[in-house]
């Protein structure tokens, strides 16, 4: 299939691109690159350089190319800063893809992926099940939660097909065949905490600070569930391939069904780095959940996807590979010429 990338020059939407190129499909990126890094975006992937604001920008694009279907990737995702621009994330996040939607139909381009995320639950249950209440504690899983009630009556009314995909925690780097990292995470500003902790021992903050110890947990400091990048990529195409077999409407979560506190993280990435360096305790941020942690047996049961890089320990190994080797992320500035 012919797969429109929207997003795609981001951490996980360029990772994907990979993957699907290596499943045999064809890709085009679309991505303003106000987020995203043209260095990331793999080899073989054409790119055009766009919002999916701009209506008249995806007319021309449909109208040129013929896809086969969409996945759609381009969001802003950090909770905290939702908190205090809620009408930033509201309109990037839900009126653009209400655009995404609509040129889609125009064109009849009926197959969507979402990447939509574990911020939505309100269960404190562990692992969560994709039937577990939603209640969002976040504007940037209640924007994504307006998005998956979108999708279901565009998908009753105009038959659009979906998948979305509920991530717990993209992390790591992706590797290729020599095991040098040829992705990684390059945000601006950074909010993960995986590589939040790892600017640490790089010498480039002086602590992690750890947000809040008073949550109903073991050690007091928040659990999740963390899934690797190229484990996040390989769901992504099974999605993709059941769509085209005819599967209408699919919800899953993607997690490696195990949790691992603030603190735990913070002694993995000593362990890995060999580094004792230093980490700060502070107030809780709001919108911030106690434990997410993932239950992954449907998408397991439906299309057989399982984490291959389950361990914290080695997906911490090759985000250092990537920090270490890319201490300033992409060299791009995210900037390119449009294809």
């Amino acid at each position: 299939m012919h797969v429109l990338v929207v997003g795609g020059a981001g951490y996980v939407g360029s990772a994907t691109s990979a993957h699907f190129l290596a499943a045999g499909h064809q890709v085009t990126v679309y991505d303003s690159l106000v987020k995203g890094h043209f260095e990331a975006i793999p080899k073989g992937a054409a790119f055009v350089k766009g919002d999916i604001g701009d209506a008249g920008a995806l007319d021309v694009l449909f109208q040129t190319i013929q896809f086969d279907a969409v996945a759609h990737f381009a969001a802003f995702i950090e909770a905290g800063e939702s908190m205090q621009l809620p009408g930033k994330y509201f309109f990037n996040n839900v009126v653009n893809t209400q655009n995404l939607l609509d040129a889609m139909l125009r064109h009849d381009v009926k197959r969507l992926i979402f990447s939509s995320t574990a911020g939505i639950y309100a269960s404190k249950n562990a692992p969560l099940e994709e039937d577990d209440p939603v209640g969002p504690t976040s504007v940037y899983g209640e924007s994504k939660l307006m998005i998956e009630r979108m999708l279901r009556w565009y998908n009753e009314v105009s038959g659009l097909q979906y998948a979305a995909l509920r991530y717990f925690n993209a992390c790591g780097a992706m590797v290729d065949e020599s095991g040098e990292p040829v992705r990684g995470e390059d945000h601006h500003p950074e909010t993960h905490l995986i590589p939040l902790t790892l600017q640490v021992p790089l010498g480039q903050r002086d602590a992690i600070y750890i947000y809040g110890t008073d949550y109903n947990t073991p050690d007091g400091s928040c659990i999740r569930d963390y899934v690797h990048i190229e484990d996040l990529a390989a769901a992504h195409v099974l999605a993709l391939e059941a769509l085209g077999d005819g599967r209408d409407r699919m919800i899953y979560n993607l997690g490696n069904g195990r949790g691992y506190s603030v603190r735990e993280v913070i002694d993995v990435a000593r362990a890995v780095t060999g580094i004792d360096f230093p980490a700060i305790e502070t107030d809780r941020r709001p919108g911030d959940a106690d434990m997410l942690i993932a239950s992954s047996e449907r998408i397991n049961d439906e299309l057989g996807w399982e984490p291959r890089v389950p361990d914290l320990k080695d997906i911490m190994s090759t985000a250092w590979t990537w920090h270490t080797t890319h201490p300033n992320g992409y060299d791009d500035q995210g900037s390119a010429d449009p294809a």
